[in-house]
């Protein structure tokens, strides 16, 4: 059975030895100094290793049941929410006056990671009611958002994200879902959803659903879209609960992961539903629930993998099997551990290297949120919302991909349920589809995010890696081994993007053919880009005399593996960009 321990000595060193976290001038992050976050980080641990993780198998094998319209949680879900929602940890960075904590986004970033590691299924119910208050928080009225987010935010209540229909998903125009003008102001909320991850459930009293829906008469396509809260059971005006309204389950997916978490067909039969915002402006509001969605998405993707290596870690330091090439390891045995064979090796350096590598570019991209929503800075926010698809497609795919790494580690023990590993590849898979296909998001990089704002936050991007290699060229063996191979794969980059302004308006389909490689482009750049700093980091602390240097010795090493053996990946990537749409393109429909 899969073990979990919280990776605490790894994210302080990216908090505070690379991130530097408490210095930043951010509100709130002067108080997320060391002995802050180690005390959170060690007590969201102990939840999340002690309590959340062996819940995860029992939610794998036990699933949700439907019984009578009510859905029932596996065993221990009750109580392991119970206990995430007595801890506060629900509402660490949401608005204070509203019953949140106020803390940095930052700080549920940080925990997110290990909630995720421990029990990526039931996280879901908490992270989809984050998401929901997020966009309450910036659309919803006063009166909305007092009724609503303090039970939200303590956990009392969830919430709920309703786009898909079962004829339309991405093309959200397309929706059939209606709401109709009630003489009280209210909406008569007609139609279904698919999907809806947490829609019915036992661990809360209420859920506030959140509703795209389209009312009679407005624009056609995604212009006349408006987005409704539509609660479980409606709350008086005390605060308290009052009848069911019209909203039910009307069936669970039977799923390859997550099996824990509930995935839900809702009905809506002239259920009562209140506006959100101005008419027809709902997508608006739902994509500031969907971007942050895609956040998290982009982290439960690492965070699967992360606990698959540390398991496959475990495993190949245990396993004995053959003998080293190079001299016996374990004379006292009958083999030697399989970790000393190069083939292993070389699979468990891409684990660590993805792991390690993206937990940093996820901290990175959480502090770009917080200077973007709590200093109004807009070059921030504009990298931020460039990296929002690179974040959710590629540390999706990567993270699936270590996932199968980690199983394969296993060898035949990876494919069997007893050891566990096979869940994390299941569950994981999930994140490279839900909250926007990972083909998705390659489009809006390539065909919206790249020309956003005249085409400043690439550029600042690119500026930002262009001023780091030139401030680091400076010592010979660390130029050759890190700044070179960084800068090449930059320029890389941007002779991708050269060849889609060139050839793409005249040609579009030669920008939408490399959109994918482009976003693996990017990602790995971004993940260059940290492995640099994180490899600059430990050279200093090893000239300076660390207290750990085998620590620092680790971390340069993987930095130079990721450089020569993961990084090169980027000259094949503007490879096939360079071909053009004509490959792809080439076979006729009919002829697939």
């Amino acid at each position: 059975m899969p073990t979990y321990t919280p990776p605490t000595k790894d994210m302080d060193f990216v908090l505070h030895d690379l991130l530097k976290i408490s210095t930043l001038n951010i509100p709130g992050y002067a108080d997320l100094d060391r002995d802050t976050t180690q005390a959170i980080l060690e007590e969201c641990g102990k939840l999340s290793s002690e309590v959340l993780a062996p819940l995860n198998r029992v939610g794998d094998e036990q699933g949700c049941t439907l019984e009578n319209g009510v859905v029932r949680t596996p065993d221990g879900f009750k109580d392991g929410y119970r206990q995430i929602r007595d801890g506060g940890w629900l509402g660490l960075d949401t608005q204070a006056e509203y019953g949140g904590q106020g803390m940095p986004y930052m700080s549920y970033c940080m925990t997110g990671e290990m909630f995720v590691s421990a029990n990526m299924a039931l996280n879901m119910y908490q992270g989809l009611t984050h998401g929901a208050i997020t966009a309450l928080q910036s659309h919803a009225s006063e009166d909305q958002k007092q009724t609503y987010l303090p039970k939200m935010n303590s956990g009392e209540w969830s919430g709920t994200m309703n786009l898909t229909e079962p004829h339309c998903g991405t093309d959200l125009g397309l929706i059939k879902t209606k709401a109709e003008p009630q003489e009280d102001g209210t909406y008569r909320i007609t139609g279904q959803k698919i999907w809806i991850s947490a829609g019915e459930h036992d661990l809360t009293d209420n859920i506030i659903h959140l509703v795209l829906a389209k009312i009679p008469g407005g624009p056609e396509g995604t212009k006349g879209i408006s987005l409704f809260i539509v609660p479980k059971f409606m709350v008086k005006d005390d605060g308290s609960l009052g009848d069911r309204n019209a909203v039910s389950c009307g069936g669970l997916e039977s799923k390859m992961g997550i099996h824990g978490n509930a995935t839900c067909v809702m009905n809506y039969d002239g259920a009562t539903g209140f506006l959100v915002g101005e008419e027809h402006k709902g997508m608006r509001a739902m994509f500031t629930m969907m971007n942050e969605a895609r956040l998290g998405v982009a982290l439960q993707g690492f965070a699967q993998g992360a606990v698959a290596y540390e398991n496959a870690l475990g495993f190949a330091r245990e396993r004995l099997q053959g003998r080293d090439v190079t001299g016996v390891k374990n004379p006292d045995g009958p083999a030697d551990p399989i970790i000393v064979h190069p083939d292993v090796r070389r699979n468990l350096m891409d684990q660590k290297a993805f792991v390690e590598g993206a937990r940093a570019l996820i901290y990175w991209g959480a502090i770009l949120i917080d200077r973007a929503q709590r200093n109004d800075d807009a070059e921030a926010e504009g990298l931020a919302s460039l990296l929002t698809p690179v974040l959710k497609g590629f540390l999706t795919d990567k993270g699936f991909e270590t996932t199968v790494l980690a199983q394969q580690t296993l060898g035949g023990s990876g494919f069997t349920r007893e050891w566990g590993i096979e869940q994390f590849v299941r569950d994981a898979r999930i994140t490279m589809i839900y909250e926007g296909t990972n083909g998705i998001q390659a489009l809006d990089l390539v065909g919206r995010k790249l020309a956003a704002n005249g085409g400043k936050p690439i550029m600042a991007f690119f500026e930002l890696i262009k001023d780091w290699c030139k401030e680091n060229a400076g010592h010979e063996d660390f130029s050759r081994d890190i700044v070179e191979p960084l800068k090449t794969a930059s320029k890389q980059l941007q002779q991708a993007g050269m060849y889609f302004m060139q050839n793409g308006m005249k040609a579009p389909n030669n920008a939408l053919a490399g959109s994918y490689d482009f976003m693996h482009m990017m990602g790995h750049v971004c993940l260059g880009y940290m492995w640099a700093q994180m490899a600059k980091v430990s050279t200093e602390a090893l000239a300076a005399g660390t207290a750990d240097p085998e620590f620092h010795e680790a971390k340069v090493a993987t930095a130079k593996y990721f450089m020569a053996r993961q990084l090169p990946a980027v000259a094949m990537h503007l490879a096939r960009i360079e071909s053009g749409a004509k490959p792809v393109m080439a076979l006729d429909a009919s002829n697939f």
